[in-house]
């Protein structure tokens, strides 16, 4: 299909491309769109009808939506921008260059203008931010009759019907009725009757990632959001509430890998933007790490006497990071979905110790038969030292005291930067494994110096 169009595109056979366009779902079209060439790309989205190429505008990513907006006549522009739900012309503006999002603003009218300003006024991070002004709302004393026809007369304009919302005539949310208990009940059956009163609803000023949990918890299509005072002033849409999983998800994983959170896709970020995500924390942890080699350092003297013990700090290192890795991601992902508070640590710690304890033993006991039948008597490892035996427990030894220390470290610190205000994905991975490595090496030393002397 993406052949086809690119084909007709060359071949400048619009009429037929058209038709073709016409058939496509928008975020397909928008990621043809992608295909096409900068200079064809205004000309190819003027064919499309004017309902579809909005729809298709709002999948395309902030690039090509500029590129057109650069090459819209203001006409154009503001047919476009008429087209769109608030809370779409609301991401648009946020993600556009001050003097395009002026243009913007410039092309609709002042009632759109004011209320698109007040969608931008709430933090990034809050309901209102992601809410749309475009709902269905009723009156408790109407009947389902009329209920019917006044969602002919604004339906259009929402970006729902499914669910529509009862208040009164300050706006108070009351309750809620589907369109569904609208169909299944006589016409002249009365509002208030059929409403659901226990409405589920969150604060303007909620987090948006919390809303998109509820969406989970409650198998929900649109949340209303309510002011202070229990005005119903917009509702959150599914659609809404996936791209907040989505953005809060692709946040932990690069937070969690050492990487400063991005907006913009892989390809669409330069190597610099690339560069400065990466190298704050590739500083620190390089910084961080010299504390290995002081640990390594001060027993310099003694590994001399005893450098068979040298070949194994990567295994004890590497596998402390690992064990402290497990424990740290799984309980930042139950952070995240709201099963372990700060309350919980105790429990969680008490769980974890009795996993690193099993871990560690069933780590420390193989690892001793690998050293004695592998190393000591296959590959001769430990030919002609009289330590080999002490040698081999000290080995085994700091393995199972570092898997434990790793899992209580893996396990507590996301939880304590939770309660102090830090993203618990910033303690996963990499600064873990650095605080791990250095403990692991302090266990290894110390076990050696009171085991060999």
């Amino acid at each position: 299909m993406e052949e086809k169009i690119l084909e007709l595109i060359e071949q400048k056979k619009f009429g037929e491309l058209k038709s073709l366009l016409s058939e496509m779902n928008p975020a397909d079209l928008a990621q043809v769109f992608e295909e096409v060439a900068e200079k064809d790309l205004p000309v190819i989205f003027r064919i499309l009808p004017k309902e579809l190429a909005a729809e298709v505008f709002v999948e395309m990513d902030s690039d090509m939506q500029q590129l057109l907006i650069e090459a819209f006549s203001d006409k154009e522009l503001r047919e476009v921008m008429d087209e769109l739900f608030m809370d779409d012309t609301v991401d648009i503006i946020d993600e556009m260059p001050a003097t395009v999002a002026k243009r913007i603003l410039k092309a609709t009218d002042a009632n759109t203008r004011r209320m698109i300003n007040q969608l931008l006024a709430y933090p990034d991070d809050s309901a209102g931010s992601i809410m749309t002004t475009e709902y269905i709302d009723l009156k408790k004393d109407m009947t389902v009759d009329s209920a019917f026809d006044r969602i002919r007369k604004i339906g259009f304009d929402t970006e729902t019907i499914y669910a529509c919302y009862v208040t009164d005539r300050s706006r108070h949310l009351l309750g809620i009725v589907s369109v569904k208990d609208l169909l299944l009940n006589p016409k002249d059956k009365v509002i208030s009757e059929i409403m659901d009163e226990n409405v589920i609803s969150v604060n303007t000023l909620e987090d948006k990632e919390a809303v998109a949990m509820a969406f989970e918890k409650y198998d929900l299509l649109a949340m209303p959001v309510v002011d202070m005072e229990g005005r119903l002033v917009g509702i959150v849409t599914v659609d809404d509430a996936i791209d907040v999983m989505k953005e809060e998800v692709t946040e932990d994983i690069e937070k969690m890998a050492a990487i400063l959170p991005s907006e913009r896709s892989y390809f669409k970020t330069s190597v610099f933007e690339t560069y400065k995500s990466r190298i704050p924390w590739l500083l620190l942890l390089m910084i961080s790490a010299t504390f290995t080699g002081a640990i390594i350092s001060s027993f310099e003297a003694k590994l001399v006497a005893f450098s068979g013990l040298i070949a194994f700090i990567p295994m004890l290192m590497d596998t402390g990071g690992n064990s402290g890795s497990q424990a740290s991601v799984t309980v930042i992902r139950s952070i995240s979905l709201g099963d372990i508070e700060f309350g919980d640590i105790f429990k969680v710690l008490w769980k974890e110790i009795r996993v690193a304890f099993f871990c560690s033993l069933t780590l420390a006991v193989i690892n001793y038969g690998k050293l004695i039948i592998i190393d000591k008597f296959l590959l001769k490892t430990f030919t002609g030292d009289p330590h080999a035996y002490l040698e081999i427990a000290v080995v085994c030894l700091t393995l199972f005291f570092t898997v434990i220390v790793a899992k209580i470290v893996g396990c507590t610190l996301p939880i304590l930067a939770k309660k102090i205000g830090f993203d618990p994905a910033v303690m996963a991975s990499p600064l873990i494994t650095t605080i791990v490595d250095a403990i692991s090496l302090i266990i290894y030393f110390t076990t050696a110096t009171v085991i060999l002397g």
